[in-house]
């Protein structure tokens, strides 16, 4: 983003231009944001158009120097909710794309490894889940993530903390079910490189 979103003096047709090129330029990052939640590449492209019609539509609420993407990211979060509370088979795997992520990486390790990070991701509770994506993957910090969820700076503390720890466990289960022997420390390491996991695999086409 390169004006965020318009500076003062521009006429209506500049505004409207920087805008416009502020939100193709924002694509990429509400993509990973909404596959994130979702778990299902068509209907995450779903959720983009319609956040970036909406953001449209609404442009002349947007208030110029504030954080575009803390914004455009609030109203993907307010259509997924609108769409999850309507169907909330939203949530399940998507295999395919994981077979796709699979075969797109050279080291099978390491597509497994994400293929399983982003599978113990959809299984947090999605309070959890938006919380810790938010902040490992979208980049932003507590305050921001709470003017975007709608909750004070403290509870999305708690809810990453807790999302961290529960996608660290759901991590050490499955490492032991490949390896009888559990690691030692293995929790507290999860733990500790949960955020860069996440973010590795929110940004996985």
């Amino acid at each position: 983003m390169t004006s965020d979103t318009q500076g003062a003096g521009t006429t209506t047709e500049d505004k409207s231009k920087a805008f416009k090129a502020d939100l193709v330029a924002i694509i990429p990052a509400l993509r990973a944001f909404a596959r994130s939640l979702c778990g299902n590449p068509a209907l995450a492209d779903d959720l983009v158009q319609e956040t970036m019609l909406k953001a449209w539509t609404a442009r002349g609420s947007y208030i110029v120097g504030t954080n575009f993407k803390a914004w455009t990211f609030r109203i993907l979060r307010n259509a997924f909710y609108s769409t999850w509370r309507k169907s909330r088979r939203l949530t399940s795997i998507d295999e395919e794309h994981h077979a796709k992520t699979a075969r797109a990486i050279e080291n099978v390790e390491t597509a497994m490894e994400l293929a399983e990070v982003s599978s113990a991701i959809r299984q947090l509770p999605i309070e959890q889940r938006e919380a810790l994506i938010l902040i490992a993957a979208g980049g932003f910090n507590y305050d921001e993530v709470a003017r975007i969820i709608g909750v004070a700076v403290g509870t999305v503390k708690s809810r990453v903390s807790r999302g961290r720890s529960t996608l660290a466990v759901l991590m050490t289960k499955r490492h032991n079910r490949r390896t009888p022997t559990p690691v030692m420390g293995a929790a507290a390491g999860l733990i500790r490189d949960s955020d860069q996991l996440v973010k590795r695999a929110a940004a996985t086409p």
